[in-house]
């Protein structure tokens, strides 16, 4: 069947004053609603996070305009899929894009990303703890190689299980990574931040990672969790068959 649906991701970490924020949000909701975009889109006074669907056209235009609206050229990552795998329009004012819950300067995160293709050599190296920021329920479908799983329910969590576990002396080095890249956007200066030396951070996240590295060279295993009706999506991207945990 052909693929008549385009996926997009986007976030990224900018300055809104409070009192636009809710002008933006109608401005997003009108755009969508009349280019029948369908998904979430989350802002806050620190930027925006996205992830939304529709038909192709309708994809290009809404770009356009939501590029206009939110002051900024867009970078986005996209995939195909046969049906729509958001039910509504959902635009929310929230305190952050991705919920930490810490103060973080994010320019402390400059010169931590690594591309997917120098990301198997450098996961590889012993002396990086694999660090998965993502909940439990995600890490079940799948994960890297020799990543550690923090077992937690959600982001906020992270901070306590670095403080119970790493050690900035012991452990200088750190590989992180997560669905789309924006939770480590915010995690690899957080590490920065208290201490530790060494921090790396996939990225474009596993999704690019998938996207970009051949499947005979990947060290991924099993499938990718996303927040929406496919539940998850295998090497191709393409639709999983991996089970709900989120629902347990």
């Amino acid at each position: 069947m052909e693929k008549e649906f385009q996926i997009i991701t986007f976030y990224e970490f900018k300055t809104f004053g409070a009192s636009e924020l809710p002008h933006l949000r109608a401005s997003m909701r009108d755009v969508m609603r009349r280019h029948s975009i369908k998904g979430t889109v989350i802002l806050a006074e620190e930027g925006f996070n996205s992830t939304v669907c529709g038909e192709p056209g309708a994809i290009k235009r809404f770009l356009v305009e939501a590029e206009a609206i939110l002051a900024t050229h867009l970078r986005y990552k996209s995939s195909f899929h046969d049906a729509c795998p958001f039910r509504r329009i959902d635009v929310k004012v929230k305190p952050e894009i991705v919920t930490l819950k810490k103060n973080v300067d994010i320019s402390l995160g400059k010169g931590t990303h690594v591309g997917a293709d120098e990301w198997n050599q450098l996961i590889k190296d012993p002396s990086v703890v694999v660090l998965d920021t993502r909940n439990d329920y995600e890490f079940r479908n799948g994960s890297f190689r020799r990543a550690l799983n923090p077992q937690t329910e959600k982001f906020s969590e992270l901070p306590a299980f670095v403080d119970e576990n790493l050690d900035p002396e012991k452990h200088p080095r750190v590989a992180m990574f997560c669905t789309g890249g924006i939770r480590c956007e915010k995690f690899a200066p957080y590490l920065k931040q208290i201490g530790f030396k060494e921090v790396f951070q996939l990225e474009g996240g596993i999704l690019r990672y998938l996207e970009t590295v051949d499947e005979s060279e990947s060290l991924w295993r099993g499938e990718c969790f996303v927040f929406d009706d496919r539940v998850t999506v295998d090497d191709n991207l393409e639709k999983g068959v991996g089970p709900d945990y989120s629902q347990e």
